[in-house]
């Protein structure tokens, strides 16, 4: 039998601290991009908002924000596994569990990149983490939480963080799912295209990325192993 693999989703008290405080401004989800470390992309140092709209059970990205910040991070000399992987957001309820909406989403906006990390952080507190390769045989995992007091951190900024929220989150307001469609795909941004441009976002081997998640932990063995098992 294969041990537990070690991999966990760090956040460095600064990235927590500013999860925590959007969560809270409003009663409704919000959602973002993690930013992660360049050597070690399951520690994530920031949370980036793009404009959205709201409501207290789906969140929608603009596509043109979107791809705003992903040209932001390129020009200041992120790779695109530092800062379009890891998918965040929060639930105004108890419960960090994915929805059907959220699953939906998981699969459709992320099933193109080699590697996405899908987060949940409940009004609560509880929460959820998901890895999911799509390199080699694929897989997936669900990750244990922590913060990091052991990295380096700028102090909280709270006014810069209630400014990003006030430009960015849009609250459509009358109640659960107001102004939305029956059964359409409100939660549903497409980055795909961002995914399958082949000079923005490379194609990377399962070693390389593996090598590159928690300081050369691969979360990928662990998953080509169990298939061996079970032949």
């Amino acid at each position: 039998m294969n041990a537990p693999n070690p991999s966990v989703l760090r956040f460095t008290p600064y990235a927590w601290a500013k999860l925590l405080f959007l969560r809270d401004l409003g009663g409704s989800e919000v959602g973002g991009f993690g930013i992660s470390a360049p050597d070690q992309l399951l520690l994530i140092e920031d949370i980036r908002l793009v404009k959205q709209q709201c409501t207290v059970v789906s969140v929608k990205f603009d596509d043109a924000s979107v791809a705003d910040l992903f040209d932001e991070q390129v020009d200041q000399g992120r790779r695109p596994e530092e800062f379009s992987r890891i998918w965040i957001h929060t639930h105004p309820g108890s419960s960090a569990e994915p929805s059907h909406v959220d699953e939906a989403t998981f699969d459709q906006s992320f099933g193109v990149s080699d590697w996405a990390l899908m987060f949940i952080l409940s009004k609560t507190g509880t929460t959820y983490a998901r890895l999911r390769f799509h390199v080699g045989p694929g897989g997936e995992s669900e990750l244990p939480v922590e913060i990091d007091y052991g990295t380096s951190f700028p102090a909280a900024n709270k006014s810069a963080w209630e400014q990003e929220y006030q430009e960015m989150v849009t609250i459509a307001h009358g109640g659960p799912g107001f102004g939305i469609p029956r059964g359409s795909d409100f939660h549903l941004y497409d980055l795909n295209d961002y995914f399958e441009d082949g000079a923005f976002f490379p194609e990377l081997e399962g070693d390389l990325i593996c090598e590159s998640l928690n300081s050369g932990e691969c979360i990928n063995d662990d998953f080509n192993n169990d298939e061996e098992d079970e032949l």
